[in-house]
């Protein structure tokens, strides 16, 4: 049998607990103790270190992701738990501005991006004119209208620009609608088999059959020149074929390049913003073409994607059909 006597009221009360009842015995040694610090030296100890102060100070050096621990304290434990409510709003609200400001960086970098095609386009006119290599006065009023065309093109991205400059999100709009496939082939012939040709790069078209598809015609044509302007870009520059097929209900077309030196592991990040493999060396580039691409095929409800075979880089993009 185990007894002790414990505080009762003004007095004591003596209790008796049998042993197998008993899980253990807590004394206290707050009367015994003693300390070398006078009563001055406490208080200033005290202060300095006040409760939870660890995680205050961290919370003024400006980290928001170490929790404000909350203490059993008559005096401090609700303060300490309004700090940490502070901290994970600040916390939340500093998220929120960082995708707010990398929105805004991804939306004028996409801008600038699209300028460099017809900035191309205009440099590969001029040229052309300048070494006389249009003899005929027919050409050389097609490339003056593609010249003023770009020009047009790329005040329309200025604008854009200073719209984007003052708005609070990426947009990247698309008009649904249906298009013929056709249309956007043609364009994208129109563009490129010139440019191709003075670069001396093979642009194969395979036959296709035509269809009516549902997107944007400007957001695919937009979509099928980034693919193109990384096959230029990322391949060997010799040859580059377009290709298609069908699979339910899409349309799928295929932009091959050879001599990928893209590594396998690579190709789950290709489609990130900002991400630029290891193959760019020293081409130009913001990591931003094959991004904005999959971004504008999700908003037409279709999608683009990559693989590598043998040393061909592919890259398809789904559309349904209308």
């Amino acid at each position: 049998m185990f007894e002790m006597n414990v505080p009762y009221d003004k007095g004591e009360m003596k209790i008796s607990l049998s042993e197998k009842n008993l899980a253990g015995v807590l004394e206290g040694k707050q009367s015994e103790y003693t300390t070398k610090l006078s009563e001055k030296e406490l208080v200033e100890q005290s202060l300095d270190n006040p409760i939870g102060s660890k995680s205050l100070e961290e919370l003024a050096k400006g980290n928001l992701s170490t929790p404000i621990k909350a203490e059993k304290s008559r005096f401090f434990g609700r303060f300490l738990w309004g700090m940490d409510m502070l901290r994970d709003t600040l916390e939340s609200n500093r998220k929120k501005e960082l995708e707010l400001q990398k929105e805004k960086k991804t939306l004028v970098l996409s801008l600038t991006h699209d300028i460099n095609t017809p900035l191309s386009a205009i440099r590969l006119y001029t040229r052309a004119l300048a070494e006389g290599l249009y003899t005929e006065e027919d050409k050389r009023m097609e490339a003056y209208r593609g010249i003023e065309k770009n020009v047009t093109d790329i005040e329309e991205y200025v604008n854009e620009i200073t719209v984007a400059s003052r708005e609070d999100f990426l947009s990247l709009t698309v008009n649904l609608t249906e298009v013929y496939l056709s249309d956007v082939i043609e364009a994208i012939r129109k563009l490129y088999m010139d440019k191709f040709g003075s670069l001396h790069t093979v642009f194969e078209m395979e036959p296709y059959t035509d269809c009516l598809l549902k997107g944007d015609a400007d957001r695919l044509i937009e979509v099928m020149q980034n693919l193109l302007e990384n096959a230029l870009k990322y391949g060997d520059g010799k040859r580059i074929i377009v290709s298609f097929s069908e699979e339910e209900d899409c349309r799928l077309i295929t932009v091959t390049n050879f001599g990928c030196t893209l590594k396998q592991e690579e190709l789950v990040n290709i489609f990130d913003s900002f991400y630029r493999g290891s193959n760019v060396e020293a081409a130009n580039g913001s990591g931003l073409g094959l991004y904005i691409s999959r971004q504008l095929m999700h908003k037409m409800d279709g999608e683009v994607y990559a693989e590598i075979k043998d040393d061909d880089f592919c890259a398809t993009v789904v559309v349904r059909k209308a």
